[in-house]
């Protein structure tokens, strides 16, 4: 089971964040980021949060199609390999 996000800035990003964490609970394994057509900081918090969540519930997440604005401000805030270990850049 994958989540797809399409946007996640500070306006939307409450109600972006509770699918993704429900799909963690359904057992989601992949945060798929291919689709994400805005985002800001606030998308850094929101995967650190599912992040935090998977590892709670046992669970092994993908980040994957990290876009590369979202990974610079991923390495801005010194938090590149939270999201390193499973995600994959797009160019």
């Amino acid at each position: 089971m994958t989540y797809f996000p399409i946007s996640l800035t500070m306006q939307d990003a409450a109600s972006g964040l509770q699918p993704g964490l429900d799909a963690i609970r359904n057992g989601a394994a992949e945060i798929d980021l291919s689709r994400l057509e805005r985002f800001d900081s606030a998308a850094v918090a929101a995967l650190l949060v599912w992040r935090r969540a998977a590892q709670s519930a046992g669970l092994s997440l993908r980040i994957a199609s990290v876009p590369a604005g979202l990974q610079s401000l991923a390495n801005l805030y010194g938090v590149t390999e939270l999201l390193e270990s499973r995600a994959s850049a797009t160019q």
